[in-house]
């Protein structure tokens, strides 16, 4: 990508509305442009790394069994009633609109209910399971707090998987294997050695849900680490009861603010009991069938990526999710030696298939380099006078600030 080609533009600014990192960053950036309080449009940088996120997301999920489809966002009414999930007394962040036709519809927030429905159609015996289907799609919750940039939105995107089981064993199996595809997504994210499993209240499911946490001074909630083990505890339920039952001791346990990304959790038999999913096992009995959920927003690790990892100069990626592996920073004029130069070396990378966005325009040395640093690149390639007459062209990390010095057939070999 040529940037004179590229039409997103900078600003040097943070817009006056936002509060959130990573929404001044992402705006400032050109990465995603605000529509109105808590909805975001991505743009093409932005894009770029929602894809790669999605990608590593979708990758781990398919390496457990995941099997992928697309659910409508419109809900049925009478089926979140019989749930009891419709009433706004029971859960107050649904869109709701009526059919001209007449009757109301939802705007889904999540999506047990029509997925469990499904289920009915194609699971009958022990030998339709266990199932592991899970989506990408985007959600909507008429939230009171739209104050986190992309992190929490009016409109996001969420991978929910949902598991069907025989019996809690079986459930139990796949569960650990959810755990440890989490744990890989995270850690392929650039943020694994930030993010722990934490323990949190089930609700009405279980004893315990499991969170994963960011550590991030950003964060809305209170967890308390024990380092060693790699686990925490969400301050809602961090007493002496569940710090022995975890076989942690209070002595061990740090306290950190973390942002929640992403999260696990027993659903039992809770839906299929009421929406009638069951199968017969070897004996010819009915059963109902055991569920699991297992939710992470593509869009929110997006911005917990950059309240983990962003500076005071602007955004860095991880190289796993980065638009662009490298930022080719051309300080030549049109025409010149130097301009010949960069195209030259733009072209035989993209020859190569290395992702390059390549700063193309007739701009100063310091805008192109504070633009750079804006946008967050893992590595700057700088093509400067200097570089063209020695064959050493300098490399920047943008993580570290490391400077390497390369020449044009050490960076091809890149």
């Amino acid at each position: 990508m040529r940037q004179t080609q590229l039409f997103t533009k900078t600003r040097r600014e943070a817009p006056s509305d936002e509060v959130a990192k990573n929404a001044q960053l992402l705006v400032r950036a050109g990465f995603v442009h605000k529509e109105i309080a808590g909805v975001y449009s991505y743009l093409p940088l932005g894009l770029r790394t929602l894809n790669k996120i999605v990608q590593i997301i979708r990758e781990e999920m398919n390496a457990i069994g995941g099997q992928e489809l697309v659910m409508t966002a419109l809900q049925d009414k009478d089926l979140w009633s019989r749930t009891d999930r419709w009433d706004d007394a029971k859960v107050d962040n649904w869109f709701k609109t009526t059919f001209k036709s007449g009757g109301e519809t939802g705007l889904g927030i999540t999506h047990e209910e029509p997925l469990t429905r499904i289920m009915t159609d194609h699971i009958s015996s022990y030998r339709d399971l266990p199932v592991y289907a899970y989506q990408f799609q985007n959600k909507f919750r008429n939230e009171l707090r739209a104050k986190s940039g992309i992190m929490r939105g009016k409109e996001f995107m969420m991978k929910d998987l949902y598991s069907f089981s025989k019996d809690e064993t079986e459930h139990a199996v796949f569960y650990a294997e959810a755990r440890e595809a989490y744990k890989k997504v995270f850690e392929r994210a650039g943020i694994g050695s930030r993010t722990y499993v934490t323990f949190a209240s089930g609700g009405i499911f279980s004893e315990f849900s499991e969170e994963f946490q960011t550590v991030s001074d950003a964060g809305e909630d209170t967890i308390y680490i024990d380092e060693e083990k790699g686990i925490a505890i969400n301050k809602e339920v961090y007493n002496d009861e569940t710090i022995n039952k975890l076989g942690l001791s209070k002595e061990s346990l740090i306290e950190k603010k973390a942002i929640e990304a992403g999260n696990i959790f027993n659903l039992g038999t809770r839906f299929s009991d009421v929406l009638g999913l069951t199968y017969t096992d070897e004996t010819g009995t009915k059963k109902p069938v055991v569920m699991g959920s297992y939710g992470i927003g593509p869009t929110r690790l997006m911005g917990i990526i950059v309240e983990a990892l962003g500076d005071d100069k602007g955004l860095v990626w991880p190289i796993q999710v980065a638009p662009f592996t490298y930022h080719l920073v051309s300080l030549g004029h049109n025409g010149d030696e130097v301009s010949k130069a960069a195209d030259a070396l733009y072209d035989e990378l993209t020859r190569k298939g290395v992702e390059v966005l390549y700063d193309d325009r007739d701009l100063r040395a310091g805008e192109k380099f504070a633009e750079s640093d804006l946008l967050g690149m893992p590595y700057r390639i700088v093509v400067g006078r200097d570089g063209v007459a020695t064959d050493q062209f300098e490399v920047v990390n943008r993580s570290t600030g490391d400077v390497v010095k390369k020449s044009r057939a050490e960076i091809l070999a890149l």
